[in-house]
């Protein structure tokens, strides 16, 4: 092992915060102008009278059918479907009509959407337990009734 030099000695501790030095402490109070804008600075506007409330939802009956995979929800706003994580939304004026039926083993919940323009989306939601897929059919029924009174 090598033998290094010693170090050199440290300087003597420097004095903490505290009062200036004479020379440059203030002789008096300091004295504040009132808070004004600088001159240079434009005029703030108003904000928009539609950032100062955000409109509130659309009030209405809902619905909302779920499992391990699937969902559909209609509400105000439309009906949507989500299957595997993926979500589609169907807003009230652009459907054309909606039908919901049982699957043919009677174990889950079937609806389809039609588009103004013919197309077609489905999602099915398993009703475990089955009993279930009744209390669906009601609820659905009366929601579609109240958005879609018509059909």
């Amino acid at each position: 092992m090598t033998e290094q030099p010693p170090l050199p000695p440290s300087p003597p501790p420097v004095p903490g915060f505290g009062p200036p030095p004479p020379q440059y402490a203030p002789q008096s109070a300091p004295q504040y102008a009132p808070a004004q804008p600088p001159p240079y600075a434009a005029p703030v506007p108003p904000p928009h009278p539609a950032a100062q409330s955000a409109p509130a939802a659309p009030v209405g009956p809902d619905f909302l059918a779920v499992d391990k995979r699937n969902a559909v929800v209609v509400d105000a706003s439309g009906v949507a479907f989500e299957m595997s994580g993926l979500t589609i939304e169907f807003h009230w004026p652009e459907i054309s009509s909606i039908h919901y039926k049982a699957s043919p083993d009677g174990k889950a919940l079937m609806v389809a959407v039609i588009h103004l323009d013919g197309r077609f989306y489905e999602c099915v939601v398993e009703a475990r337990p089955r009993p279930r897929l009744q209390e669906w059919f009601q609820q659905l029924a009366w929601v579609l009734g109240h958005y879609r009174p018509m059909g």
